[in-house]
């Protein structure tokens, strides 16, 4: 739902929230599309029309095209600019489901035996293929993408009361956190029920680790969130500037 970005999610989902004109989820989906992936899965959930009526009306938004009002002939769309070769499932997860029992709902739609698995509020000059093949050779269920995120506050060395050195917001060399970008087996369906409170990052994430079946690959390059209104200018800030390191396609 967003919640601590509400200037921006009281009338539309998380996911739908622009950067630049296009939703922070189209710019997820070109970033997995820069690499061949065009099968997606949408687990939707708060508002999840306006992403449906997103994709209906996809075409109609960003090309032009002749619409006979007399009904005699059908809508003809002239420039191809903004096709996709997109194939997106809509799936109904529930409104207040957690992010477990969403995954385990749209079971049904997964075909493949490895799949990708992402939120839909962030983006990273991520290698889509580096990922994927690193997670194939480990041989075990999961993958998650780690990163060093930017600290929101200037970083100090210290020497009594003296400072030594300052860094103003500076990655942080040493801790990884997950940046959400995760490859799964489908087995890993197997760790979840569909329980409207089970979250995957805590018991069924929490087994793997046991297991020794989740792995973790090092991204050291860009990353971002979109957690806050903050985040939300900063976001559009790099994106008007012109060149986003996560527009890799």
């Amino acid at each position: 739902m967003g919640t601590r970005l509400r200037e921006e999610t009281e009338y539309r989902p998380k996911p739908m929230v622009e950067i630049g004109e296009q939703p922070i989820l189209w710019h997820i989906m070109k970033i997995y599309g820069a690499f061949g992936v065009r099968r997606f899965i949408l687990c939707l959930g708060y508002k999840g029309w306006e992403i449906k009526q997103y994709f209906l009306r996809y075409h109609e938004k960003r090309r032009d095209f002749t619409l006979a009002m007399d009904g005699s002939r059908g809508l003809e769309f002239h420039n191809r600019d903004g096709d996709e070769d997109w194939e997106v499932t809509l799936a109904e997860t529930g409104l207040d489901t957690a992010t477990g029992a969403r995954v385990k709902r749209i079971a049904q739609y997964v075909d493949t035996p490895t799949f990708f698995l992402t939120y839909g509020d962030a983006v990273a000059d991520l290698d889509v293929e580096g990922l994927l093949r690193f997670h194939r050779a480990h041989g075990r269920i999961a993958t998650v993408t780690g990163v060093r995120p930017t600290s929101r506050y200037g970083e100090m060395g210290v020497a009594g009361s003296r400072v030594t050195e300052f860094h103003e917001k500076p990655r942080d060399a040493g801790s990884l956190v997950s940046g959400g970008f995760f490859v799964f087996e489908r087995r890993f369906l197997d760790y979840l029920e569909d329980d409207p409170r089970l979250f995957f990052e805590l018991e069924p994430l929490q087994r793997l680790a046991r297991d020794g079946e989740l792995h973790t690959y090092v991204h050291e390059g860009a990353w971002y969130s979109m957690d806050t209104y903050r985040d939300y200018l900063q976001l559009n800030r790099i994106w008007n500037e012109g060149a986003p390191p996560w527009k890799i396609w």
